[in-house]
């Protein structure tokens, strides 16, 4: 793993991102070469900070051994229904925005400490979602005032102190009623006018997966590369059908010159926070990753750290095609 990470980055004259979904339980996407954390949902609910400090901390080290400069995490969406088929079960970090400013904050802060960059995700939110957008598009027809009354306070509250965010896959007719079905990562409305130019936020915006069933079942993959650059994303995510990355590129050179300038700065300065790996030693990754076993136990009981989670099935239809 750490050779293919050093190849790819020898590859780029410009120090690239690296990125992954190291959350901890079922996305924990380091779970065959290690131990897997415990989950969001499992520390909120063993209710002592320290621990989910020491898992921020933990998992920036474990990534920087790796080669690692950007973990697409901490969410901060609220868990309304811990059963929910939203794709958030086990991911969130709280079912209050009080909750989730306390716990996903403390992990985001140590994190960043370790020298890996951040990303609070799913803005504006899948909370309400009644479907999971791997698989179709949810439509959340909360007015504004009430996301500004839930869901939307973690991010308001985290905004500086993120490196990044992620745009989700669900429609919101509250920024986007005269355009039926438009996701929100591709949407104008809630990127470029709210986030953008009323929160004012000017880091880095990336969308979600842009190979989920919500983005395949609606927008042809033209569109989508215009759409979620112009709408104030600067990181179109194609997690799964690489072969189309030649394409992608291609529709990118016809996005208006100041909108590729805009976003282009904004990468360059998110890069000049990323930190350099640390050097490889297995002793090191063995000590690390023992101590993430021992965070483990300290949140589960030694019995229940024995169970590791499941994927579960939430894949992108792609990926299971």
């Amino acid at each position: 793993m750490r050779k293919l990470i050093d190849d790819l980055r020898d590859l780029s004259e410009i120090e690239p991102f690296i990125t992954i979904d190291q959350e901890g339980g079922r996305v924990s996407r380091l779970r065959l070469i290690g131990s897997e954390p415990p989950n969001a949902q499992q520390l909120r609910e063993k209710g002592d900070l320290k621990l989910i400090r020491r898992h921020g901390e933990l998992t920036g080290k474990i990534l920087r051994m790796f080669g690692f400069n950007l973990d697409l995490c901490p969410v901060l969406d609220l868990s309304y229904d811990d059963e929910a088929d939203n794709s958030l079960k086990g991911r969130c970090y709280g079912a209050t925005p009080k909750e989730v400013i306390d716990n996903a904050g403390v992990f985001n802060h140590a994190l960043r400490r370790e020298g890996i960059l951040s990303c609070g995700k799913h803005f504006p939110g899948y909370a309400s979602a009644e479907c999971d957008p791997h698989h179709e598009l949810p439509v959340i027809r909360k007015s504004l005032a009430e996301m500004e009354a839930t869901e939307l306070v973690p991010f308001r509250a985290l905004l500086d102190d993120l490196d990044s965010l992620m745009t989700c896959h669900s429609h919101f007719p509250c920024w986007d009623a005269d355009r039926p079905r438009w996701p929100a990562s591709l949407s104008k409305n809630v990127i470029g006018r709210f986030l953008r130019d009323q929160l004012g936020y000017e880091g880095l915006v990336m969308t979600d997966d842009l190979d989920m069933g919500a983005i395949l079942n609606e927008v042809t993959f033209e569109e989508t590369i215009h759409a979620c650059i112009e709408a104030g994303n600067d990181l179109a995510m194609i997690c799964h059908r690489v072969e189309l990355v030649e394409e992608a590129k291609q529709h990118l050179e016809k996005v208006p010159g100041p909108v590729l300038d805009d976003a282009l700065g904004r990468i360059e300065r998110a890069k000049k926070k990323m930190a350099p790996p640390y050097p490889w030693s297995p002793e090191r990754f063995r000590e690390i990753d023992g101590q993430i076993w021992d965070l483990r136990v300290a949140t589960l009981g030694e019995e229940r750290a024995k169970v590791l989670s499941v994927e579960d099935g939430k894949r992108s239809p792609v990926e299971t095609y």
